[in-house]
């Protein structure tokens, strides 16, 4: 019998909001996931600043690590060893691995553009070069942020000591193997929005080979089909037919769910999810790859995603950034010095109800290591709790009422 299923709880009602959103629960070795919901990120099996006891005092529901940093840093085998990612990091919940494809992009055609999951503008787009990385080994080695790509995976340098190493799809599947995570994600490749169209085509025939190989190299370890989900990425950057044709493709392999990733326009995230998720199997979780905005998350639900992950609650937090309930505020501000009022009042984080405005600006202005702990789980507080209420409004039959009143005021 499965460790793993997912059911469909409750969905929107169509004749109100024309929408795909729907609740659910995911089930896995490690527990269940009631979705939709926010999957916190752990780079290196950490979230940064925080313990494991931290992050359920938010409310996470599950963790997400990274394949390209925990093979650079302490190296898969030593996960493996300790008894897998839940085990060497103490999280008893839920897990994932990315399969290491968003480095081809940021360590190959995005370096040093300043490239992110959104486009620029498009008249930015004409300074970029956009021609790719030719690779020399002295170069390569001197900096360790190139890599190359090729139709049998992807060859980089380590951007920890310059060390050369290989990923290929089976490579990255049998590291994500010895990681453990209850879902892992086949390799792709995640193209710059910048990238012509001919060379986008190239790469999106390439990630639906690599996914292939990916569940041909997962279904080889018996162990694994048991105790580890995998899913495969849909792809196509801002072309929206390459978007539709990659959900095609992808929904006719046997994958356990789908991950969405790449970079999108941020006026048309809506119109390609909705493309996505009309095509993808109605049975299967489906994972927005790299986006958690509070606008971005009500668009995401409300186009059929069921989970997110993101590193910009944690990251904003860290440079001083908090959310509220109208929207956010950089606590280097001058007039938070003398703030002793809460945070928010309306959000009942650990922080919120136990330290002032002013004790959080005196910490980042002191450099205290403590000031990014406490933004961090207000951060997280704030983004896991807001998914949880849109999925109770969801329940609720309540939405698209839900909905406007949030906005209102967040962006007010």
């Amino acid at each position: 019998m499965s460790k793993f299923s997912f059911d469909v709880e409750k969905k929107l009602d169509t004749e109100i909001s024309g929408a795909l959103g729907r609740t659910g629960v995911i089930s896995t070795p490690h527990g269940e996931i009631e979705t939709p919901a926010f999957i916190v990120v752990g780079t290196k099996g950490t979230v940064k600043a925080l313990t494991p006891e931290q992050l359920l005092e938010t409310g996470v529901q599950s963790v997400l690590a990274n394949t390209y940093h925990l093979f650079l840093q302490p190296g898969e085998d030593v996960v493996q060893k300790a008894g897998g990612l839940n085990t060497f990091m103490n999280w008893d919940g839920p897990t994932w691995t990315d399969s290491g494809g968003f480095q081809v992009f940021s360590l190959g055609a995005a370096f040093g553009k300043g490239i992110s999951k959104f486009a620029k503008e498009k008249e930015n787009v004409g300074d970029i070069d956009t021609r790719p990385n030719i690779y020399n080994k002295e170069l390569a080695q001197s900096h360790g942020k190139l890599c190359i790509v090729d139709e049998e995976g992807v060859t980089f340098t380590s951007h920890i000591d310059g060390s050369m190493h290989r990923f290929t799809p089976e490579r990255s599947i049998e590291i994500q193997h010895a990681l453990g995570a209850d879902i892992i994600f086949a390799f792709d490749e995640c193209t710059s929005p910048t990238a012509d169209r001919a060379y986008q085509k190239e790469a999106l025939d390439r990630t639906h080979r690599w996914a292939k190989r990916s569940i041909l190299a997962h279904k080889q370890n018996y162990k694994a089909l048991e105790e580890q989900w995998l899913f495969g990425i849909v792809q196509g950057g801002l072309e929206q037919d390459f978007r539709k044709e990659s959900a095609e493709v992808l929904s006719k392999m046997d994958f356990d769910g789908y991950g969405i990733g790449g970079c999108f326009n941020k006026e048309g995230l809506d119109e390609s999810l909705k493309i996505v998720n009309n095509i993808l199997p109605e049975e299967k979780p489906r994972h927005l790859l790299g986006i958690g905005e509070p606008i971005d998350l009500f668009i995401g639900i409300e186009n059929g995603i069921d989970t997110f992950d993101c590193v910009t609650p944690t990251r904003i937090a860290r440079t001083g950034s908090v959310y509220t309930s109208r929207g956010t505020i950089n606590l280097f501000n001058e007039k938070y010095k003398n703030d002793f009022s809460s945070i928010d009042e309306t959000i009942p984080s650990y922080t919120s109800k136990n330290y002032s405005r002013a004790y959080l600006a005196h910490l980042f202005r002191s450099n205290e290591i403590l000031g990014a702990t406490l933004a961090s789980m207000h951060n997280l507080y704030f983004i896991v709790n807001l998914v949880k209420d849109i999925r109770k409004s969801i329940l609720e039959g309540q939405f698209v009422e839900f909905k406007a009143n949030f906005l209102r005021e967040y962006y007010s």
